[in-house]
C-alpha cells in the first residue's frame, strides 16, 4: 500500500512540474515562431493546463479502468470551478471585461451540454469522440478568429507577462521535449498507483478519479490562480479555468473515445455529472449578474461556489463510508 501511495505522490509532483514545464516550452517555441499571445493562451495553455488531465484518461482507458478517466474528467471540471474559483474569489474577488473570455462562456456551456449527451447512453464509442474533438477543433477555430480581431484584449496583456520573454527557440523546445516525456512517465505512474490504491481500499476507480486525483492536479492550480489574482490578473484566472473545462469536456473523454469503445459507470452519470452541470451553469449565472460591462464574481458568489464543492467531497465521503 505504502508503494501505491508513493506512486500517486510521485505521480502527481512530477506531473504538476512537467506539466509546467511543457506549457512555458511550448509557449516560447510559438512566441518566438511569430504566433500571437492570445492564439498561444487559447490553443498551447489551453491545451497544456489539461495535458495531466489528457494522459491520465488515455492510460486509464488502455489500462481498462475507464472509470478513472471519466471521474478525473468530470472530477477536475467540478474542481475547476467550485475549489479554484470559488476559493480564488473568496480570497480575491475576480473582475474581468475580457471579450474573449465572455466569447468563451457560451462554447464552454454548449461542451458541456454535448459532453453530457454523449456520456448519457453509459457508452462511449468512434462516433461520440469524433463529435467532441470536431466540436473543440470548431470552437478553436472560432475564438482564433476572433482573437485576430480583438488584439487588445486585456487577457493579451496577462498573457504576456506570463511567458518567459529571454528564452531561446533551442532550449524551450528542449523543455518542452523533456516536459512531455515526463508527463507521459508520471501519469502512467500515477494511475498505476491510484488503480492499486483503489483495489486496496474496496473503492471504486471512479471515487479515485473524483477525488485523489482531480484534488491532486487542482491543487497547484489553485495556488497559481490564487497568485494570479495577486498580481491583478484576473482575467487569466477566468479564461484558464474556462479554457481548461473547455479540454477537459471536449479532449479528455474525446481522444480515448476515439482509441476504443468503453463503458461508463451508472453512478457517474446518475450522481457526478448533474454536479458538474449545475456548478457550470451556477459560474455562467453567477458571471452574468448583475448586468454590466464587467463581470464580477464577488466573495459571495465565491462562497456559494466553494460550498458546493466541499458538499460534494463531503458526500463522496459519506458514501464511501457508509459502504
Amino acid at each position: 500500500m505504502l508503494a501505491f501511495i508513493a506512486a500517486v505522490v510521485i505521480g502527481l509532483a512530477l506531473l504538476v512540474w512537467s506539466a509546467d514545464r511543457f506549457v512555458e516550452g511550448a509557449s516560447v517555441v510559438a512566441k518566438n515562431l511569430g504566433v500571437s499571445t492570445l492564439i498561444i493562451g487559447i490553443t498551447v495553455i489551453g491545451f497544456g493546463t489539461s495535458a495531466p488531465e489528457i494522459l491520465i484518461s488515455i492510460f486509464s482507458v488502455l489500462d481498462d479502468t475507464p472509470d478513472l478517466a471519466i471521474g478525473n474528467a468530470l472530477g477536475s471540471n467540478i474542481a475547476n470551478i467550485g475549489l479554484i474559483l470559488g476559493a480564488t474569489a473568496l480570497l480575491i474577488p475576480l473582475t474581468f471585461s475580457s471579450k474573449l473570455v465572455k466569447r468563451e462562456f457560451p462554447i464552454l456551456l454548449a461542451a458541456t451540454a454535448l459532453m453530457s449527451w454523449v456520456l448519457w447512453d453509459n457508452q462511449l464509442n468512434l462516433l461520440d469522440g469524433i463529435l467532441l474533438l470536431g466540436f473543440l477543433i470548431l470552437a478553436l477555430g472560432y475564438l482564433i478568429r476572433f482573437s485576430k480581431t480583438n488584439k487588445d484584449d486585456p487577457i493579451s496583456s496577462e498573457l504576456e507577462q506570463e511567458i518567459p520573454q529571454n528564452m531561446s527557440t533551442q532550449r524551450a523546445f528542449m523543455l518542452t521535449l523533456v516536459g512531455l516525456l515526463i508527463l507521459v512517465g508520471s501519469s502512467k505512474l500515477l494511475v498505476w498507483g491510484a488503480v492499486n490504491i483503489a483495489t486496496e481500499l474496496g473503492v471504486s476507480e471512479l471515487i479515485i478519479g473524483l477525488t485523489i486525483v482531480a484534488l491532486g492536479t487542482s491543487l497547484p492550480e489553485l495556488a497559481a490562480a490564487i497568485a494570479g489574482a495577486r498580481k491583478g490578473e484576473p482575467e487569466l484566472v477566468m479564461g484558464n479555468v474556462i479554457g481548461s473545462n473547455l479540454f477537459n469536456s471536449l479532449a479528455v473523454i474525446g481522444l480515448p473515445a476515439v482509441m476504443m469503445d468503453f463503458t461508463i459507470s451508472p453512478t457517474a452519470i446518475a450522481r457526478d455529472l448533474p454536479v458538474m452541470l449545475a456548478l457550470t451553469a451556477l459560474l455562467y449565472l453567477l458571471s452574468q449578474l448583475p448586468k454590466s460591462s464587467y463581470c464580477v464574481i464577488t466573495r459571495f458568489k465565491g462562497l456559494l461556489l466553494l460550498s458546493g464543492f466541499v458538499l460534494y467531497q463531503a458526500f463522496l465521503y459519506y458514501q464511501v463510508i457508509a459502504r
